[in-house]
């Protein structure tokens, strides 16, 4: 079987009266894109996989000024195949100065016998915000997940503000009380922007403190953002647990570029001190 290479790339650009466009939206199977609506793109999955030796990439160029949402029509079932070497997937996002991105697609499943690769760099600008969400789920029911790794590098105007890497399918990581526990799925997100900065001058009264909660937590960054991070059973409750801890975070629920779920809101300034 021939591995498969795939490239998929969003633009936008900034149009008259303070609106977004789609500049461009150019795709190959099977990772298609698809316009959901005005500032919205939907990835659907139009073949199998990835599988071994896969190497998908996906470009995200939000232009100042502008917001885009993207999101996945299903989730993302990462299968063995025959090659030697794991699928990859790459994904690199920019967002300018002023603009907004919230990329939250479906789960990632681990089949049994798989080797993965997903590798984001994302770069915003001083001023952007990012609503970034990922989930992970260990294997089909009843079945061991193959083997992942994930990472994910944020800078902000150039300077880092995360870098994490996450294993799954490695024995002495999964079988460690300390890391997954019992639990299904791991999940993270990603809060960043000016709501999210720690204050110029320190002030015990503004100081930023993690939140904890039933399977989540929010952790402010050093620099301008909070991650949360969430185990679940399952992925309803990975999910659920997510949005808890984004919402104690500084999440809106209801205030994306389309009005949509879970994209952060300006107007909340991080963690509850």
């Amino acid at each position: 079987m021939t591995a498969v290479t795939a490239r998929a790339l969003i633009r936008t650009e900034a149009a008259d009266g303070g609106r977004t466009r789609l500049e461009t939206l150019r795709s190959d199977p099977p990772l298609t894109l698809r316009q959901t609506g005005p500032r919205r793109v939907h990835l659907v999955s139009t073949g199998a996989g990835p599988l071994r030796g896969d190497r998908l990439d996906l470009e995200v160029d939000v232009a100042p000024g502008t917001s885009l949402e993207v999101r996945s029509v299903g989730a993302t079932l990462v299968l063995p195949g025959l090659a030697d070497t794991p699928s990859v997937m790459v994904v690199r996002a920019r967002v300018g100065a002023g603009a907004t991105l919230h990329f939250s697609p479906e789960p990632t499943v681990l089949a049994a016998g798989c080797a993965h690769r997903l590798v984001v760099r994302l770069s915003l600008a001083e001023d952007a915000t990012v609503f970034w969400r990922e989930e992970i789920v260990f294997g089909r029911h009843g079945e061991r997940p193959g083997r992942g790794h994930a990472r994910f590098d944020a800078t902000v105007a150039g300077r880092p503000l995360l870098r994490q890497d996450l294993l799954v399918g490695e024995e002495a990581v999964d079988g460690s009380p300390a890391v997954y526990g019992d639990a299904r799925c791991v999940g993270s997100t990603l809060l960043a922007g000016p709501a999210w900065a720690p204050p110029a001058v320190p002030d015990v009264k503004r100081e930023r403190r993690a939140v904890l909660g039933d399977g989540w937590a929010a952790l402010p960054l050093a620099g301008p953002g909070v991650q949360v991070c969430a185990l679940g059973a399952d992925a309803v409750q990975l999910r659920e647990r997510l949005r808890r801890g984004e919402e104690a975070a500084g999440a809106s629920p209801a205030s994306g570029p389309d009005g949509s779920h879970g994209t952060p809101g300006a107007e909340t300034g991080g963690l509850d001190p």
